[in-house]
């Protein structure tokens, strides 16, 4: 053992005698606060933006594909689906699968109440991993390509307004250009739940084939292809290459620009999270500032004798830090059990809710990654490291004799 780690732990103890104790406990129990405060806020931001972010995905896919003429009316242009064109696409690295679809703006209508939706038209091969997850009562419908299904999935928000339940007959209600109105009747084959309720409120799953046959178009049309990734992909560089490839009639968009005002709002979320994690840097560092400086001021004469005995500045320093450093040790250790014990106890019970209406979510998200949990120790650490070297050369300035004199 070196003798300035030796002499640390015989000189520096919790007696209720000294005010450095109180300290020292104010200490641990800030860094421990800090670091778990630090922990759990990253780790509901990031859950609430993956979660926000798939749901969106989940309606809309990653990047689209469209005619060049769509605007922000929901009377779509239709699109051939041209094998050549495909290809193309699913060459492009990180592209997994395009989908057909198409959208069509409705009416609902029941005895007594009325809502307009968009009916959302998708084929057999529709990938529904994440509806799958997300149906409370009945199933998905039964799609086939050769023929038009009658069932659809609404939305739990649709339900309840219309009060339908699975196996309800369904009458909608569509309008183009100088038509008249033409009607349709599905049933409900199922109920699905989101939270998201900008889009609950809004999208009708059926038939790709009833689309079709209400715009008169051909059984290789669609109003837009949905171009589906790989995991942790970057559609905003994938869609580059996505453009470039399409003839020039058509044109592609990603999620995130169709749907700004979502995106812009998650990303506001980390000036939240630098905000919070910049405070409990401060205000633990400050109370191990404080610390140390308590520890000088109380055993100045004790430093006026180890000089006197010959020992160094440095040495001196380093036994003071070397407390120091082991008491912020504690407190890290203390924070991370607090912090990843609160994350975990959170993703397995959902104690913590939240209204849906609002942010989307009923729960409380959380998304602990091993690389937040090193970056909040080792980022945290460090600062407060350094900020401890700085009144450590406060002993520099304290004269042996003066120390002994008036100790």
């Amino acid at each position: 053992m070196r003798p300035e780690a030796f002499i640390a732990s015989k000189i520096f103890s919790l007696s209720p005698d000294k005010v450095s104790t109180l300290v020292m406990r104010i200490t641990l129990l800030s860094v421990t606060i800090g670091v778990a405060v630090m922990l759990i806020s990253l780790a509901i931001v990031i859950g609430f933006k993956n979660q926000i972010r798939d749901k969106v995905i989940g309606f809309v896919a990653p990047i689209q594909i469209e005619s060049l003429d769509h605007n922000e009316s929901l009377q779509q242009s239709a699109i051939s689906i041209d094998s050549v064109l495909i290809s193309s696409i699913l060459q492009i690295d990180g592209v997994k699968s395009i989908q057909a679809v198409a959208e069509k703006a409705g009416i609902i209508k029941t005895e007594d109440q009325i809502q307009g939706v968009v009916l959302k038209g998708v084929e057999a091969a529709y990938n529904w991993s994440y509806f799958q997850s997300k149906i409370i009562d009945g199933r998905l419908p039964d799609l086939q390509n050769d023929e038009r299904s009658l069932e659809v999935l609404i939305s739990k928000s649709l339900s309840d307004k219309l009060m339908l339940k699975i196996g309800d007959p369904l009458r909608m209600w569509f309008v183009s250009g100088n038509e008249k109105a033409r009607g349709r009747k599905f049933v409900v084959s199922g109920i699905y739940e989101t939270g998201l309720v900008e889009f609950d409120d809004r999208y009708v799953f059926g038939d790709l084939n009833q689309i079709r046959r209400l715009n008169n178009w051909n059984p290789n049309e669609a109003g837009s292809l949905e171009v589906l990734l790989h995991q942790n992909e970057s559609a905003t560089a994938i869609n580059e290459s996505v453009y470039f490839s399409l003839p020039v009639n058509l044109t592609s968009y990603t999620a995130i620009s169709s749907y700004p005002h979502i995106f812009d709002w998650l990303n506001l979320q980390d000036m939240n999270v630098i905000i919070i994690i910049t405070l409990m840097v401060m205000v633990s560092g400050i109370t191990v500032v404080s610390l140390l400086l308590m520890m000088v001021i109380e055993r100045t004469s004790m430093i006026g004798i180890l000089k006197a005995l010959g020992a160094s500045n440095a040495m001196i320093r380093r036994l003071f830090l070397i407390h120091s450093v082991k008491l912020l040790m504690y407190g890290l250790l203390a924070g991370n059990f607090l912090g990843i014990g609160f994350a975990i106890f959170q993703q397995q019970t959902g104690f913590f809710k939240l209204p849906a209406e609002s942010y989307y979510l009923s729960t409380v998200p959380i998304d602990l990654q091993l690389s937040s949990v090193l970056l909040v120790n080792l980022g945290a650490g460090m600062i407060w490291f350094l900020m401890l070297l700085i009144p450590s050369f406060i002993i520099n300035g304290i004269k042996p004799a003066s120390a002994i004199k008036f100790s």
